[in-house]
């Protein structure tokens, strides 16, 4: 699924091409995309035709619009294969484009979603921490790119976590943006192996992590984000890059870049973990 670098690539492509227009109308062709708006696809595709896009904003992996209209936003889940593209109107359909916005200028907003785990819902916007976010968002802490992220206070909340620290990293209620790719590449720089116990870890040692990670995500997001196939992409319907300088993520067997042992692969909450057994060595006992 896409993580922070990815979301914020789409967020980027979204406010330059988007913020400011005004939504003529909406078509909705597949039920699927928009289930989470429970009043149904003609009571959304009502409600957003008419304003007008007043900003494209995101925490975490999560992304949304707001309006002229107060206390209105748009979230829009990509799921696993989600895509947002600017088209022309008159620009040949993609196969899977289930949502269309037409907008003033003449230009489409299109939803695109293969597997349609994704999808599009209205919600009204609450107040959390001096910040306004979606209300389906409100439980979702401030990620390292965010202006107001307390790195402190992180570190505290995740030395009081008494489990795996690349758990820790992937709850989105302690901090969010880290996904399974980003998560395995923070740990790496860090030499932390990722079954470490959070709480067992020294606040120098979080507070180099955060930094890890903060880094990270920053170079992920320079060269637009990982994308492994077709499927992540930016508005304009451009794959990122930063596959190419994955350290660990999807490398089992291929020579760590720091040390030279091959990079291992172990499963993890249904998914893989990769790690240098070398420069992140186990915990014993785990």
């Amino acid at each position: 699924m896409p993580e922070l670098p990815e979301v914020e690539v789409v967020r980027r492509g979204v406010a330059e091409h988007v913020v400011g227009r005004v939504i003529e109308s909406v078509a909705i062709t597949h039920p699927r995309s928009v289930r989470r708006h429970l009043e149904g696809a003609a009571d959304l595709a009502a409600r957003l035709t008419g304003l007008k896009v007043a900003s494209a904003e995101r925490r975490g992996k999560y992304l949304w619009l707001t309006f002229d209209e107060p206390d209105t936003s748009l979230v829009v889940h990509l799921g696993m294969s989600g895509q947002m593209l600017v088209q022309p109107a008159d620009a040949p359909l993609e196969k899977h484009a289930h949502i269309r916005a037409t907008l003033g200028d003449g230009t489409q907003l299109r939803f695109v979603d293969q597997r349609t785990f994704g999808g599009w819902a209205l919600a009204p916007l609450v107040e959390v921490d001096g910040t306004l976010v979606p209300e389906p968002v409100a439980h979702i802490a401030r990620d390292p790119l965010d202006p107001r992220f307390d790195p402190e206070a992180v570190v505290a909340a995740v030395r009081a976590k008494h489990t795996e620290i690349k758990r820790v990293l992937l709850d989105q209620s302690v901090i969010s943006g880290i996904g399974n790719i980003y998560a395995d590449e923070s740990l790496w720089r860090a030499k932390i192996h990722g079954s470490r116990l959070a709480s067992g870890l020294s606040r120098p040692a979080v507070r180099a992590l955060l930094a890890d990670v903060g880094a990270v995500m920053a170079e992920a997001l320079a060269a637009g984000g990982t994308s492994f196939d077709a499927l992540y992409v930016n508005v304009n319907g451009q794959s990122g890059y930063f596959e190419r300088s994955l350290a660990v993520y999807g490398r089992e067997d291929e020579p760590c870049r720091r040390c030279g042992a091959p990079v291992q692969r172990e499963k993890f909450m249904n998914r893989s973990s990769y790690s240098c057994p070398r420069c992140q060595p186990k915990p014993r006992g785990r």
